[in-house]
């Protein structure tokens, strides 16, 4: 399928099929996608936790409005941002970099020092909202690799987020849980949205052409 015809096979499922376990190659192809993701200054502020474990599940499910989706999925991926903006997280990144690249220039040191100058200096709240939205990128890229490879997705929003980072220790790593991810397969006969057609806003209504 071409990547139109994934968008329109993919949905929001409902209705997972707990018997079914997605192959380690396509988890690792959708989580390669989730790494390469863009973020603002490559920072990738975030941490994704991929948890298969069914008793870890089942805790969460209660502070997810009950979603089955997180018990009957193959894999729930947590996407939690960072809760703040540090020196060290900046360097962290920075100095992976210039490992990568084999080194480094005047450019990339003014930058660093720029984002070391700018960054740790707003309130926890503005850099904990900046990394979220980080966190959104990557979990669109996730959603899409998971459709191409014929793989199940939910996004959700649907839970409490200082249970779920109570439940999975997320305070003490520095995150915050944003959004969740089941991936798995659709229980086609007992999904009641998988038939339904899909509806968005005609083209006239979400798009202006500026010339």
């Amino acid at each position: 399928m071409d990547l139109l015809q994934l968008c329109q096979w993919r949905y929001a499922t409902k209705k997972m099929d707990p018997t079914r376990v997605v192959p380690e190659d396509k988890l690792g192809r959708i989580l390669e996608a989730i790494r390469l993701a863009p973020t603002s200054s490559g920072l990738q502020p975030f941490e994704v936790l991929v948890i298969s474990n069914p008793a870890l599940r089942a805790r969460l499910r209660p502070v997810a409005k009950d979603q089955a989706q997180v018990v009957d999925c193959s894999h729930l991926l947590v996407f939690a941002a960072w809760d703040h903006y540090t020196p060290e997280r900046i360097n962290g990144v920075f100095d992976q970099t210039i490992v990568d690249r084999g080194g480094s220039n005047e450019g990339w040191e003014n930058y660093r020092r720029m984002l070391l100058e700018k960054y740790p200096a707003r309130t926890p709240e503005e850099n904990f909202q900046h990394a979220a939205r980080q966190a959104y990128v990557a979990l669109a890229f996730g959603v899409m690799a998971a459709a191409n490879e014929g793989v199940d997705c939910t996004p959700m929003e649907g839970f409490d987020p200082a249970a779920v980072d109570a439940v999975l220790g997320l305070g003490d790593k520095g995150l915050k849980s944003v959004v969740m991810l089941p991936l798995g397969y659709r229980d086609a006969d007992n999904d009641w949205l998988v038939k339904l057609a899909k509806s968005r806003r005609p083209k006239e209504a979400l798009f202006s052409f500026i010339g």
